[in-house]
């Protein structure tokens, strides 16, 4: 009896020795795959640090006030007129913006009574005759 619980005690140490093993290496590999990981995060950082600086440069006031005079006669860059910023009240309606026409409301089961509405509904189709540009005031 002696012989079979030596034999039982060394496959359960042998097994213990391995499952030990096993979880020691993945834990490894997992350590591994973090440093990867976080190498590769600090890379980007520094990629985002390096273009924003380059962006920086770019869009430097003196550097584009000297690329403007050198291409005036390509580009032909004017001020922009006060008269061409419009305030978002005076652009159009978006076409998502609009109401339903009727006929998709009485689909849908929510038309209004007829008794009841003053306005006719607004149809897509009627915004296509919207005017777009600046208001002169």
């Amino acid at each position: 009896m002696l012989r079979t619980l030596d034999i039982v005690l060394i496959v359960v140490m042998t097994a213990a020795a391995t499952v030990t093993y096993t979880i020691k290496h993945q834990a490894e590999n997992k350590l591994e795959e973090v440093r990867k990981l976080e190498a590769e995060i600090k890379l980007e950082e520094d990629t985002i640090d390096l273009l924003r600086a380059d962006w920086a440069l770019l869009t430097q006031p003196n550097r584009l006030e000297k690329l403007v005079g050198i291409y005036q006669q390509d580009l032909q860059l004017v001020p922009t007129a006060s008269t061409q910023i419009a305030r978002p009240e005076e652009l159009p309606m978006l076409r998502a913006d609009l109401p339903p026409p009727e006929d998709v409301l009485e689909a849908m089961g929510m038309a209004k009574s007829k008794g009841k509405s003053k306005k006719a509904p607004i149809k897509i189709d009627d915004t296509d005759d919207l005017e777009t540009g600046s208001v002169a005031r």
